[in-house]
């Protein structure tokens, strides 16, 4: 597939791919005999996990790390696993944060229609 074709498939822009290329979350991308990228339903599956754990939170510096422990094979199944956990416990303390701060929020609003409720009434008499 071209980069247009997995650009629409996979919802991400073909300046986003190319990075991820040059940063080297994609590795391997195949070309055609006349140099264009030729994506792979395989390369369109790392593309769903590289987005996937960007949307977590997972920066590219801990995705290249956790890519270059993948191509090292099945002997550093218990590192990549380590690198998950941690990055899971971030994401638990930004929803807590986010969780918190929907509460904050959420009682803001419920004053604010309290306040306008209250002055509905005023002019109604």
């Amino acid at each position: 597939m071209t980069i247009s074709e997995v650009s629409k498939q996979c919802d991400i822009s073909p300046d986003t791919l190319r990075y991820y290329e040059k940063e080297g979350l994609l590795s391997n991308v195949s070309r055609t005999p006349g140099g264009i990228r030729n994506y792979t339903q395989q390369d369109c599956v790392q593309i769903a996990f590289i987005k996937c754990m960007r949307s977590a939170g997972l920066s590219i510096e801990i995705l290249r790390k956790y890519f270059e422990l993948f191509k090292r094979g099945k002997r550093t199944l218990k590192a990549r696993r380590d690198l998950l956990v941690t990055e899971r416990k971030a994401l638990q303390a930004r929803l807590t944060e986010m969780q918190e701060t929907l509460k904050r929020l959420d009682y803001k609003i419920s004053v604010y229609d309290k306040a306008i409720a209250s002055k509905d009434k005023e002019l109604k008499f």
